[in-house]
């Protein structure tokens, strides 16, 4: 698996950005070029833990936003799979972010469950210049914290030196 200080892979992937087949497009390595970027990776569309963290990372896009910190949501399902859960799932009708078709940026990343070929629920956070500032894997059937994903993005940005539990506003060391 890539880690920190790795450059990203350049990519090109299908996605959805909506309910409508006019919403699929698609992403690329430039498209949030010069922008910090966390990628969420997860197992499969249609399933239980998944939607529970895309939507919760989606209600927290305004905090993300002030951070300048694109959201991209990606699994090995394909667009279409991605449109038809997004049309079918009110709780995904109004994600604020793409879901990506990522097949091979997942196996260039390393992300890959060796069982299933599924993404492993894996979280990258790439700086402006595409390198890896954080990178964190849970086990298939543990959802993500959006709250820990905003304190090491601040704790990164600060720059600076921040101890364990660090949260924006305390002292760095």
């Amino acid at each position: 698996m890539l880690t920190v200080g790795q450059p990203f892979p350049e990519f090109h992937c299908q996605a959805c950005v909506g309910n409508t087949p006019e919403d699929l497009t698609q992403v690329h390595t430039g498209t949030y070029e010069g922008r910090w970027k966390l990628f969420l990776f997860y197992p499969k569309d249609f399933t239980f833990v998944c939607p529970t963290e895309l939507v919760e990372f989606g209600n927290a896009a305004e905090e993300f936003d002030k951070r300048d910190v694109v959201l991209v949501g990606g699994s090995t399902d394909n667009e279409y799979s991605h449109l038809a859960w997004r049309s079918q799932d009110k709780m995904l009708n109004n994600l604020p972010y793409p879901l990506i078709s990522c097949q091979k940026l997942a196996q260039d990343l390393g992300i890959l469950c060796p069982d299933n070929h599924v993404c492993l629920r894996a979280s990258f956070l790439v700086d402006p210049d595409g390198v890896i500032q954080w990178a964190s894997v849970n086990n298939l059937s543990v959802g993500r914290s959006v709250a820990e994903a905003l304190r090491v993005i601040d704790a990164v940005q600060s720059g600076e030196l921040c101890a364990c539990n660090w949260n924006a506003g305390d002292k760095h060391l």
